[in-house]
């Protein structure tokens, strides 16, 4: 598995994978599989700067996306969000492996990642479980243009003394 960034020329592949309903049906934006969701989705991943495909180093083909957001200097944090795998990718390793990866550059950083979670995505809620975040909580965030309440997890570095 790798990440790169992601290009306007990934549209195809990555919307072939995004366009399975299963992959958003305990999300928030759970309409984000209808072409024209996923393409403000998408369009909004490129105007951030900190998108990602995540592509099979095996086959050479994109599975899905992840990116970087919320880049606050002054609280020393950043948000990793928006993450979806193809289906035939859950359960595995790939998610744990692009959150690890992630998390060891943003930790050159800053301090604190954070990850806003649908109240009901049980799924996402235990994958970042897994990986030792910590519920934070629920706030309000924009999720395609709506307010909506969704819950915090966070991972803090670990400091060697």
């Amino acid at each position: 598995m790798e990440l790169r960034p992601l290009i306007p020329d990934d549209w195809e592949d990555l919307y072939a994978v995004a366009s399975d309903p299963l992959i958003w049906a305990q999300h928030p934006a759970f309409e984000r599989y209808k072409e024209d969701r996923f393409r403000s989705f998408f369009r909004e991943a490129l105007e951030s700067g900190g998108a990602f495909v995540i592509v099979d180093r095996e086959t050479k083909r994109i599975i899905g996306s992840t990116r970087y957001a919320g880049y606050d200097r002054e609280k020393r944090q950043v948000e990793i969000g928006w993450t979806f795998l193809a289906c035939s990718y859950w359960g595995g390793r790939y998610n744990g492996e692009v959150k690890r990866l992630m998390l060891e550059h943003a930790f050159k950083f800053i301090d604190t990642v954070f990850f806003l979670v649908g109240p009901n995505n049980r799924r996402s809620r235990r994958a970042l479980e897994k990986i030792g975040a910590e519920y934070c909580g629920s706030e309000v965030a924009d999720v395609d243009g709506q307010s909506m309440e969704l819950v915090r997890y966070e991972i803090h570095r670990k400091i060697s003394a």
